[in-house]
């Protein structure tokens, strides 16, 4: 264990960290948080194709349903 590291040990023996392009980590952070929030709204506001099918097919038979029971003619009240 290295004294001025704490518990880490630098492997490369340099002592000296990678270079890093602030540019690059900056976009390459904003994207990954980009990611996880789009995965997050995904899960909460996301439906699967056959629950949206399964939807519109319940809506459609209650309008059908409605629609059955409306009473034809001029003035209904």
């Amino acid at each position: 264990m290295h004294p001025l590291s704490g518990d880490r040990v630098c492997v490369t023996g340099g002592g000296m960290g990678d270079l890093v392009n602030l540019k690059q980590f900056r976009k390459r952070t904003a994207r990954e948080r980009s990611e996880q929030e789009a995965a997050a709204n995904r899960t909460r506001f996301g439906r699967s194709k056959s629950e949206r099918e399964l939807e519109d097919a319940r809506t459609e038979r209650a309008r059908e349903l409605l629609d059955q029971h409306r009473i034809d003619g001029g003035d209904a009240s």
